[in-house]
């Protein structure tokens, strides 16, 4: 494994919203420090970071832009530097111009976290592998919820966590853990 010192990290939807108890259980509760260290990691050493913000359509989302969850969390705020893609859709690179930014970057790996695993991430990955980019999705950087398949059966978040994760890997996105990617330096 090698980390490309263009390497974007591409943080999805860390917003204060994510956090509403309403979204229900979730998975792996050190998602977000696993975020944090790669977040530090990627501005000590340069490297390009991208903070992906989800604007719903939904009066009634978590993300509705007319109130704070649309926010980022304090310490996931962009800095001065760092690029804002807006989203309305799970896809970050939908009518997002986020392809173009990373084509004229030269850019060519990624490093996916956030959230929802199921959602957000798996549809940027996916995106992301199809554009041929060679992608990474930190699998401790990310988490999802409780959530039933299309039958009705409910599924503990770890195991829609584990599903996506499994769709992912080797077909659109390498799936790695955080330290594995912070020692490929």
């Amino acid at each position: 494994m090698e980390l490309q010192k263009s390497a974007a990290l591409v943080i999805i939807d860390q917003q204060k919203g994510i956090l509403h108890p309403r979204l229900g259980r979730r998975n792996n509760p050190q998602a977000e420090e696993r975020i944090v260290e790669l977040l530090a990691f990627w501005r000590r050493t340069g490297r390009p970071v991208i903070h992906v913000q989800h604007l719903s359509r939904s009066p009634d989302s978590v993300f509705w832009p007319e109130q704070s969850g649309v926010e980022f969390q304090e310490r996931f705020s962009p800095r001065a530097g760092e690029h804002l893609i807006q989203k309305q859709v799970p896809d970050a690179f939908c009518a997002t111009g986020l392809e173009t930014s990373l084509r004229e970057a030269g850019t060519e790996q990624l490093v996916i976290v956030g959230v929802a695993t199921h959602n957000s991430v798996e549809s940027t990955a996916r995106t992301a592998g199809n554009l041929g980019f060679a992608t990474w999705v930190a699998e401790d950087a990310c988490f999802t919820f409780d959530k039933a398949d299309y039958f009705g059966n409910p599924h503990s978040a770890e195991v829609v966590h584990a599903m996506s994760l499994g769709n992912l890997h080797g077909e659109y996105a390498t799936v790695v853990a955080s330290a594995d990617i912070l020692r490929a330096r």
